[in-house]
This record gives structure tokens, sequence and C-alpha cells, in this order.
């Protein structure tokens, strides 16, 4: 069952409060191993391993590619709302997203899709139904492989942003709207969680910070 909620008309208020970091991030990953993380329990089960160092560089979570959805699932409490997450995501082979995070959302969840549908697309799903490939917030972008991009996702009471790079590609007013997971095995990333769809991806740099 997909998971939904209605998200009032209050928050619209929210939207004219300027949104304030504690200015403290917090590692979600230590580089090293999957500790605070488990291998998401998806029916294509593919292997998942910490490469250290990976490429020279800083550690990372890579992903097999799989026949369908590989991943991982965080195991450590998150907030539902007021905080903000970054990731260093890779596309290392396949053509589908080689980032897909599940975030929490209020009382419900969102996955926001980099590079799906054939390895341009991006977006929220879902929004009132509708997924990444077909709401306001699809876009087409290029991504190389072997090049690490930042993804970036704000949550508060009153919208979600989105940025890859320093590029933002996601403002979604809450007020009024139904936030819910795509119906099927993504929901198995609850309530945090990255994904790659028959792609092989590597996942640095994880960290959080709750706003205020």
């Amino acid at each position: 069952m997909a998971v939904v909620v209605m998200v009032a008309l209050a928050p619209l208020l929210a939207a004219e409060k300027p949104v304030a970091s504690t200015n403290a991030w917090t590692s979600l990953f230590d580089g090293k191993s999957l500790r605070g993380w488990t291998r998401t329990d998806f029916s294509t089960l593919g292997d998942v391993r910490v490469e250290n160092p990976f490429r020279g560089g800083p550690g990372a979570i890579v992903v097999a590619l799989a026949e369908e959805l590989n991943g991982v699932t965080c195991t450590r409490p998150v907030p539902k709302t007021n905080y903000e997450v970054s990731i260093e995501a890779m596309r290392l082979a396949g053509h589908d997203f080689f980032c897909g995070l599940t975030f929490p959302v209020g009382d419900a969840a969102a996955t926001f899709v980099v590079g799906g549908w054939g390895g341009s697309v991006t977006g929220i799903s879902c929004i009132d139904g509708a997924d990444a490939s077909v709401n306001e917030t699809t876009r087409s972008m290029d991504f190389d492989k072997d090049r690490w991009y930042r993804v970036r996702v704000r949550v508060t009471s009153a919208k979600i942003e989105c940025w890859i790079d320093e590029k933002k590609v996601a403002d979604v007013a809450l007020a009024g709207r139904k936030i819910s997971l795509r119906p099927g095995e993504i929901e198995r990333s609850l309530p945090f969680g990255l994904a790659a769809w028959h792609t092989r991806a590597a996942w640095r740099n994880i960290r959080l910070q709750q706003l205020r």
C-alpha cells in the first residue's frame, strides 16, 4: 500500500518564514562500513558493498546492477520534517536511475529520482498520484557515467526542494497536495533509503542536518 498524506492549508503560513539551518551536518555513512544501514530487501537482491577508498577518494557504498531495484535503507532515526539531506551519487553502469532517494515528508514519504526512465528523467514520486515522469517536477537532464553529482533534498512543513549540484530542480509547495510513494517495492526503502534501478551506482558523503 502506498504511503499517502493530504497536507493541510496551514503550512501556507510557514512558507513566509525563512529556513534556518542548525549549521550542524551529521554524517550518516562512515565511509568504511554499512554501520547504520542495511541492504534493502528488494526481490531482485544484488551485491552491496563498501569500497574504501573508492577510486582514490573517500569510501563509498557501491550497489551492483540488479534486474530491477538494489539499494540500502538507513537504520537510524531520521526526522520527518525540517531537515536537509546531501548525498554524492555516481552512475557506474546501466541506463536508469542511479539515485532514488526515499525520504519522509511528515507522515508520508516521497522519492527523488535522479536519472530514471532511460537515464535522463529527474523528479519527485509521487505528487497527487503522479510519479516523477509525469508531474510538475519532471525534468530531462544529461548525466555522465563515472562523475559525482551532489544531490540535495530539503523538507519543511511548507515545501520540498531538490537540487542537483547547485541547480534547483524541484520546488513543491505542500499545501493541499497528496504526497505518496510510487506503489511497489520502493516502499521497502522506508523510512529513508537509497536505490538504483538496473544500474550500478555509488554513493558517498551522505549527510543530514536539521532545520529550525
